[in-house]
């Protein structure tokens, strides 16, 4: 009996020291293994074995992380006091440094990107701060990127999330939105307006154009008739304007001189024909 309870309990003990020895790391983890306090190296991917209770095994990450700044209160260089909150996303390139080198790295790195912040910000002036934020991120990223690498970590992006300037200077920016809104409405009606008056003008051309034309053609047609014309055609056209005209209650009558031409020629060839 007793030398089954000894049996078991070795069996036990074996099983847990494999287990315990046995650590299976993924692709984008590795362990930092301390035995006896000591660094030992940097293992994984993949099965790792360690001594049990001797050696002291440490996870790291090496995937891309972030950490918030939460609201920090910054004085422009024109004393603007501007609240701002940013993300930072950062990744582990060296898991040794990032254990021995570094206690807490989340709290070590939010009190370095505090202190830069400000410094940055006391710098500019509020109406950069709010302009330039591009500009701001690329240079908090640089100068916490500076202190990180010797905790073998390394800064990949800095994200400003919000601006808030002092609240007098909201209302200054709401009311100039609203009057650039306004400004911008006059100017579309007033375009409006003047293609508008183009359009019509452009119009009042073409019919212009069109009236004028008709105009020509008109006597174009007039002055090719008229040259199809002969004497004969001329003196008929005469007398029925002066048979128009006997008919008339007018008691003048103006006779044309070539009228009276025709009628001279008229006589000489009916006399010479006698």
């Amino acid at each position: 009996m007793f030398g089954l309870i000894s049996t078991t309990v070795i069996l036990v003990v074996v099983v847990w020291f494999l287990f315990s020895a046995i650590r299976i790391v993924p692709e984008f983890k590795r362990l930092v293994i301390l035995r006896l306090g000591r660094f030992m190296g940097v293992r994984g991917p993949g099965i790792v074995f360690r001594i049990p209770i001797i050696d002291q095994l440490l996870w790291v990450d090496l995937r891309e992380s972030y950490f918030d700044v939460p609201h920090q209160t910054c004085i422009t260089r024109d004393n603007a006091p501007t609240d701002i909150d940013f993300i930072v996303y950062y990744k582990v390139i060296d898991p040794k440094a990032s254990v021995l080198n570094v206690a807490d790295f989340k709290g070590a790195a939010i009190g370095i990107a505090t202190t830069t912040l400000r410094a940055v910000i006391g710098e500019m002036m509020l109406d950069e701060v709010l302009a330039k934020r591009d500009e701001i991120n690329q240079i908090l990223r640089t100068k916490l990127d500076e202190v990180t690498e010797r905790w073998g970590v390394k800064i990949t992006n800095v994200e400003i999330r919000e601006i808030l300037p002092p609240s007098s200077v909201q209302d200054a920016m709401i009311k100039q939105m609203a009057a650039e809104r306004s400004r911008r409405a006059i100017v579309t009606e007033a375009e409006g307006e003047k293609q508008a008056a183009i359009l019509k003008a452009e119009g009042e051309k073409q019919a212009a154009i069109l009236k004028a034309e008709g105009y020509a053609l008109a006597l174009q047609k007039i002055s090719n008739v008229a040259k199809k014309l002969d004497d004969n055609t001329m003196k008929l056209q005469y007398l029925d304007g002066l048979k128009a005209v006997g008919e008339s209650g007018s008691t003048k009558i103006i006779i044309p001189m070539e009228l009276l031409d025709m009628f001279r020629n008229w006589l000489k060839r009916a006399k010479m024909e006698e």
